[in-house]
Order: structure tokens, then C-alpha cells, then sequence
């Protein structure tokens, strides 16, 4: 089992960030490299929580998207290709007296196969590199689609 730890600092509002992540439209993948079109299916969403499959490149799962409290978003992998177990999503999200927010995640992965345990291990080497890129990315996409633009004051420390 991986467990990585990202932090961004982003001018969104957690209502805004929030708002990014559970919108489960066509053109995802513009705010989640890893949610490609063509995986992604919402199997139920009410008000506070969603059902969906998504990923990309091969890999996929089912999450669990509970979001009932808007400073803690949990995503909960209850099916997939490679993930089992603990494997989760988990946003922490801290508004500043600045106005901007501190968005912290840990992304947990626990492969359910050979698969899986291999890749994960790889991610224990490189995650926080290579998922925090993409995170960035997201931070990015979701200020600008909220804001037109993201300046270098929106940039964080990275993952």
C-alpha cells in the first residue's frame, strides 16, 4: 500500500474547488488528466455524494464521492481494475485569511492484484512527482475556468 501526500495553495473558494471536482461533465479531462471521456460514468449523484467510474490509459475504477462536508471531500475506490482495499481520495480543504484556499490530499493505493502492487510501488517512488504535476494541472484548470486566469501567486509548493 502507497500513501501520498499533495499540497497546492489555489485563489478558488472550496465551493469553486469542490465544484471542479464533482462536475462530472463531458471535457473532465481538462480538469483531471486521469478522467478520460470515455471511462467516466455516473452511476448515481444526489446532493452531496456521487457513484462513478472513471480513469483512463487503461486503469479504472469506481468511487465513492461523499463531499457532505464542504472542508473534507472523500473519495472512496469500491471497485476497480488495480485498486482494492483502503485504496481512497481524500481533499482537505482550508480557506485562508488571504482568500485563497490550501488544498492538501492523500491519495491512497492499495493494489488488488499484481497489477496493482506493482504500480502502487512504483507510485511509492515517483507519486508525489508525477501526481503532483497533474494536481497542479488541476489547481490550474479549476482557477482559470473560476477566475479566466491563474497567476504565479496561485502556484503551491507542489506535491
Amino acid at each position: 500500500m502507497t500513501t501520498i501526500h499533495l499540497h497546492q495553495t489555489t485563489t478558488a473558494t472550496p465551493e469553486q474547488f469542490i465544484a471542479g471536482l464533482t462536475d462530472f461533465g463531458p471535457g473532465r479531462k481538462e480538469l483531471f488528466g486521469n478522467s478520460a471521456d470515455n471511462y467516466l460514468e455516473v452511476h448515481n449523484r444526489g446532493p452531496h455524494d456521487a457513484d462513478v467510474t472513471e480513469g483512463s490509459s487503461g486503469i479504472w475504477e469506481r468511487l465513492h464521492y461523499d463531499w457532505s462536508d464542504p472542508h473534507h471531500v472523500v473519495l472512496t475506490t469500491t471497485d476497480s481494475n488495480l485498486w482494492g482495499g483502503a485504496s481512497s481520495h481524500t481533499y482537505t480543504l482550508t480557506p485562508q485569511p488571504s482568500g485563497k484556499t490550501d488544498v492538501d490530499v492523500v491519495v491512497v493505493r492499495d493494489g488488488k492484484n499484481l497489477k496493482g502492487k506493482v504500480l502502487a510501488g512504483v507510485l511509492g517512488v515517483v507519486g508525489s512527482r508525477v501526481l503532483g504535476k497533474q494536481f497542479k494541472k488541476s489547481v490550474e484548470a479549476i482557477e482559470a475556468r473560476n477566475h479566466g486566469a491563474s497567476g504565479p501567486d496561485a502556484q503551491g509548493t507542489g506535491g
